[in-house]
């Protein structure tokens, strides 16, 4: 975490099935999928890594926080085989963890992870 906090602003891709959630909640922005990760927030181990984009529009309303991933990185960025290396244990991760038969009532289990979060700031 500390090193991904300390490359803020991080040049990222919203991957096409996330930018198509996206626009569908900000129909209004013109969405590209480049964006710049400007802040980062561990969301511990339900949620992951919850990064905020930044699209480069002016007064972006509502902000937009993903999981680190819905994203893609140029690999020749310094973490990119950080990031990749985590991405791939967390998918790994919820997978195995949604083949497992649920230990407590369906009523009592934790809602589903977000894959994203839309605040109106």
């Amino acid at each position: 975490m500390a090193k991904l906090k300390a490359a803020l602003p991080l040049p990222a891709m919203a991957t096409p099935p996330m930018l198509a959630q996206l626009q569908e909640q900000a129909p209004a922005l013109d969405l590209s999928p480049r964006c710049q990760i400007t802040q980062i927030h561990y969301a511990g181990d339900e949620g992951g890594i919850l990064c905020k984009l930044d699209f480069g529009q002016e007064d972006t309303d509502p902000a937009f926080f993903v999981s680190i991933t819905h994203l893609s990185f140029d690999r020749r960025l310094p973490l990119a085989r950080e990031i990749t290396a985590y991405q791939k244990h967390r998918v790994k991760r919820i997978r195995r963890s949604s083949s497992e038969p649920p230990s407590v009532p369906s009523h009592l289990e934790a809602p589903a992870r977000l894959s994203w979060i839309s605040l109106d700031w």
